[in-house]
């Protein structure tokens, strides 16, 4: 299917092998040959969660961010229990076939980091660089607890205000600074309107079938998969405030993957960073530094 151009991206669509039909957005750009970056979003969250990220680095970087299936404009999964890492994994494999991209670079938030992954481990050679947001291979039992106990709950708002206060109440700890104009940007990413004029969450409840069922979270051993990555450009972001990625973690994994990796922290933030902080604006500019140099022999 030919893309729909809509503002300063496209929207395209796939066809995972369990015939779903699962959308994306394409920013043109990527001069130099340079390769595409995949953008994965996290558990709840869609392609809309990368607009300032593409629209920043388009159109020097060709982006394309995909929203998973059940978020966003991907059709939902006839079987709940297929909401699980490894059919992402099928889903995007079968994207990168459908646009024949050979070699590209990852961007993951959390579950998308996870992915990331899983991707390098069956196709190192693929990955042109890395950057995982506030994940690693061991994720902390707070985190995934507090992130257990709200997906899947549904819910709905009168107005997009009602929904950013929610927001704001519910996530203070995680953005301390936002203002309002913050939490409705916020809300506006994260939900939609439903045929009735009510604002609710982008995705489908029964994302959270599998999700709470225990070692569903990641899937097979998560640090023999990161061993994939190691001397590739990796960029690994941690929230200041994060109860998903540790300082321990994070910095075991700077370690195994060796000198061509980083580790940013984004000061005064939870799970998981925006990727338009200062901090990690300038971090992602180095990691694409990277990935352009020649590849070490």
């Amino acid at each position: 299917m030919t893309p729909q151009r809509n503002r300063d991206f496209a929207d395209g669509h796939w066809e995972s092998r369990d015939e779903l039909r699962l959308h994306y957005r394409d920013y043109s750009g990527g001069a130099d040959g340079r390769p595409p970056i995949l953008c994965f979003p996290g558990l709840t969250r869609n392609a809309r969660d990368y607009e300032r990220v593409a629209e920043r680095l388009s159109p020097d970087w060709r982006v394309i961010a995909v929203d998973f299936r059940g978020r966003g404009e991907s059709a939902y999964a006839r079987n709940p229990m297929s909401y699980v890492p490894l059919t992402y994994l099928q889903d995007v494999e079968a994207l990168l076939d459908h646009l024949a991209i050979e070699r590209f670079v990852a961007f993951g938030t959390s579950l998308g980091g996870i992915v990331t992954m899983l991707l390098a481990s069956v196709g190192r050679d693929r990955i042109a660089g890395a950057l995982l947001n506030d994940v690693g291979p061991e994720i902390d039992a707070a985190g995934l607890s507090r992130i257990r106990g709200y997906v899947g709950k549904n819910g709905w708002h009168p107005t997009w205000l009602h929904a950013a206060r929610v927001l704001a109440d519910n996530n203070a700890e995680v953005y301390p600074d936002y203002a309002l104009e913050d939490w409705l940007a916020m809300a506006k990413r994260l939900y939609r309107l439903n045929a009735a004029g009510r604002v609710v969450l982008d995705y489908d409840m029964r994302i959270a079938e599998p999700f709470r069922m225990p070692g569903n979270e990641a899937g097979p051993d998560m640090w023999r998969t990161l061993d994939a990555l190691a001397g590739r450009p990796v960029l690994v972001v941690r929230g200041e405030r994060s109860d998903i990625l540790s300082p321990a973690t994070a910095e075991a994994m700077i370690l195994r993957l060796g000198g061509r990796a980083e580790l940013v922290i984004v000061p005064g933030i939870g799970h998981a960073p925006t990727l338009d902080e200062p901090a990690a604006v300038v971090a992602i500019d180095r990691l694409l530094d990277r990935v352009r140099e020649p590849v070490p022999a």
